[in-house]
């Protein structure tokens, strides 16, 4: 029996993975870049690479509370020796004294090893009677002991640029002692949704009315990229306004970020004014949901329009919109992790897009990958990403796949986590 094709689907359409390297040949990342403190890099993105000043650690230090002292002092015939006790050291507190054979000092975690000391023996392997310290023998010399520059040399480079800043490297930054970094200047994004049906969350709903969800679902995904973002609310569909819409966004912004209006339908005026306007260069994908995905420029401004269903407007920006973002805001690049799990629930598909379809990943009890499809998949329904994990991933040709099958899955980031 034939399989019948997916009726939005066209030959012409291009796939996916085709159409992003030539969409982001045609965005260059901003060049602008600005010198800001620690607090307020989080999530900016490094304009330069960065070298350590120092090295790390900056001293030979003890990485457990012990004794300190010389491995040569060890009895080599016995298991133990006893050191006689001649002081400590406390993080931020060294010890200042002399060191003489057959010592130990006691040593506290992130304290200084004093010069002429070599190892460290943990306190649960040591007896204390007065000042006479019995050590049961480490296995090696330098046991317990952090030795300066082991993780950093000074002159080492530490961040490269081109990567976000995240808690992690905000502790790197603050660990080799640097109070301010240079980094690209946040994007600017303005977006709005179109659609005299559109009302605001709150009013009353007349027939044939909807509540606008897909301008907080845009805010939530713009928030998460570290943007700047101007909400230009709902423009109606009369080509006037939209116009006037798309050149007071574009005189503020780098992107113009749409909903609705770049479909075929009579009141669907986005893509007229934008061949009058600007210029659109991608129309239509072989993807599912948001087939009707336009991308251009107006003025100096990239232009991305989304479609108007919620599921498919969100699809689009994090497959489509994301690494366009990525590479504007000056961020290497990063292939999405996709793994394998076997399908628990079975899977409508007709051949002819790309579809993301909603499911949640989880480990069986023999600790094996699987994931399960939402529910319904209609592009309408929101619900079926605020159940998700995941997508999972159907190749352009694909057909229904039964229950037990293995699939592609592309777990959520923290865009959409």
């Amino acid at each position: 029996m034939s399989v019948k094709a997916d009726p939005c689907s066209q030959p012409s359409l291009m796939h996916p993975d085709q159409a992003i390297p030539l969409m982001l040949e045609q965005v260059s990342p901003v060049s602008d870049t600005e010198v800001v403190s620690l607090p307020h890099a989080l999530g900016r993105v490094l304009a330069e690479d960065l070298a350590s000043c120092i090295d790390l650690p900056p001293f030979d230090n003890s990485s457990m509370d012990g004794y300190a002292f010389r491995f040569a002092d060890l009895t080599s015939e016995a298991k133990q020796t006893t050191l006689t006790l001649i002081g400590s050291s406390f993080a931020g507190h060294g010890f200042e004294g002399r060191i003489t054979p057959n010592s130990c000092v006691r040593i506290m975690t992130g304290a200084p090893v004093p010069a002429g000391y070599d190892t460290v023996q943990m306190q649960e392997e040591t007896q204390a009677n007065g000042d006479q310290i019995q050590i049961n023998h480490p296995k090696a010399k330098g046991v317990n002991v952090r030795c300066q520059g082991e993780e950093l040399l000074q002159g080492t480079k530490v961040l490269k640029a081109g990567i976000e800043i995240n808690a992690a490297e905000l502790g790197v930054l603050a660990t080799i002692g640097v109070s301010q970094v240079r980094v690209y200047r946040q994007l600017k994004v303005a977006f709005f949704s179109t659609g005299d049906e559109l009302r605001p969350v709150g009013s009353d709903l007349a027939p044939g009315q909807i509540y606008d969800s897909n301008r907080y679902s845009i805010q939530g995904l713009l928030s998460r990229a570290n943007v700047e973002w101007l909400d230009l609310g709902v423009v109606s569909d009369d080509p006037e306004a939209i116009r006037h819409a798309f050149r007071h966004a574009a005189s503020q912004a780098d992107m113009v970020l749409t909903s609705g209006g770049v479909s075929v339908g009579e009141a669907d005026f986005t893509k007229q004014i934008l061949d009058e306007e600007g210029k659109i260069t991608f129309w239509k994908l072989a993807i599912k949901p948001g087939k009707p995905f336009a991308m251009g420029r107006i003025g100096k401004a990239i232009f991305c329009g989304l479609p108007g269903n919620p599921v498919s407007s969100m699809v689009t920006f994090y497959k489509l919109v994301w690494p366009i973002l990525n590479k504007m805001q000056g961020l290497t690049p990063k292939a999405p992790l996709m793994l394998s799990a076997t399908l628990t629930t079975p899977v409508r598909k007709q051949p002819g897009r790309v579809e993301y379809q909603r499911g949640i990943l989880s480990r069986n009890a023999q600790g094996e990958l699987e994931v399960a499809i939402t529910g319904s998949q209609g592009s309408g329904m929101l619900t079926s990403m605020s159940l998700a994990n995941c997508f999972v991933q159907l190749e352009q040709f694909q057909g229904d796949t039964p229950a037990g099958s293995q699939v592609t899955v592309e777990p959520f980031n923290s865009v959409l986590c």
